[in-house]
């Protein structure tokens, strides 16, 4: 089983490279924790979706420290990379988005896989419950979702980002994504559209359960986006959209998994100190060791 690792960002609202920040009590990325919980549940290919800078930088870090039995891919998200089909001239300096981040992967994976940010924490529940769901599942047109409660996803420090799930039956019938949620006195609310949301909803964090059969769809969805010049210089292309538009024409179904863990992010500086004490907490538990990896 393989998991891929979204760690391409800027950390714009963060003001650093969250993905390397040492979050752990010995100096651990928040990243190399879930690395940890997929090792547990089985998995053994772990992919790096990165920026060309970091490339050799997490390639040395996470090969010293990876079993001897895991492969480890380190793939660099490239602006350049586009379908074939494609003829582009553009001085874009922006990333493609997220689906194009998993895309960057097509050459590296051939069966299921796990998608997560890297820096999000989704606890060791989370990963056994997308071992199980991968085991069995015989048939490669469903695909699932881990999703959080949206009241256990918020920042004390800021908005966020999150796609508002619509769920029946824990079939997901849909995804909004909401950019500017907040907490108002006993209410959250998206700041955009004036929505307030029930905290209970359950929200996607990226953490997904595909197969390779999603590779081909991005393409031609991205093929699609590229057709209209107008999302050449900023606009992206993101999971939740594609997932969404592969639901309805009648390609995949996408089954919701509750995640019965906690999640917790760094999507503002001050979010670390949070996320400090928490994996401080959690390895004085005993569910890590110190160092994560002996």
């Amino acid at each position: 089983m393989t998991l891929l690792l979204m760690a391409a960002g800027s950390g714009s609202r963060y003001g650093k490279l969250k993905q390397f920040d040492d979050l752990g009590p010995a100096k651990e990325f928040l990243m190399e924790f879930s690395i940890f919980d997929a090792l547990k549940n089985k998995f053994n290919h772990i992919v790096v979706i990165t920026k060309d800078a970091n490339k050799s930088f997490l390639e040395s870090h996470l090969s010293e420290r990876l079993p001897v039995n895991v492969k480890l891919d380190v793939l660099v998200q490239e602006i350049e990379d586009i379908p074939e089909a494609v003829t582009l001239n553009t001085k874009r300096e922006k990333p493609w988005g997220t689906a194009h981040a998993v895309w960057t992967a097509r050459n590296v994976i051939k069966g299921s896989f796990v998608i997560i940010n890297a820096d999000d924490y989704y606890g060791q529940n989370a990963f056994d419950g997308a071992a199980k769901f991968i085991k069995n599942n015989n048939t490669g047109d469903k695909f699932a979702l881990v999703a959080y409660s949206l009241k256990n996803t918020l920042s004390k420090f800021g908005t966020v980002s999150r796609g508002v799930c619509e769920v029946n039956n824990h079939q997901l019938t849909s995804i909004i994504e909401r950019t500017k949620i907040s907490e108002k006195g006993s209410q959250i609310i998206d700041e955009d559209s004036g929505v307030v949301l029930d905290a209970d909803t359950a929200v996607s964090m990226n953490f997904w359960i595909c197969n390779a059969s999603i590779f081909n769809y991005i393409e031609t969805y991205f093929t699609t986006f590229l057709e209209n010049a107008d999302n050449h210089e900023k606009n992206e292309i993101y999971l939740p959209f594609v997932t969404q538009e592969m639901m309805e024409n009648g390609h995949i179904t996408v089954e919701v998994i509750e995640a019965q863990s906690t999640w917790f992010g760094v999507t503002y500086y001050d979010d670390k100190k949070e996320a400090v004490r928490t994996l401080a907490e959690l390895t004085k538990q005993g569910v890590y060791p110190t160092p994560l990896w002996s």
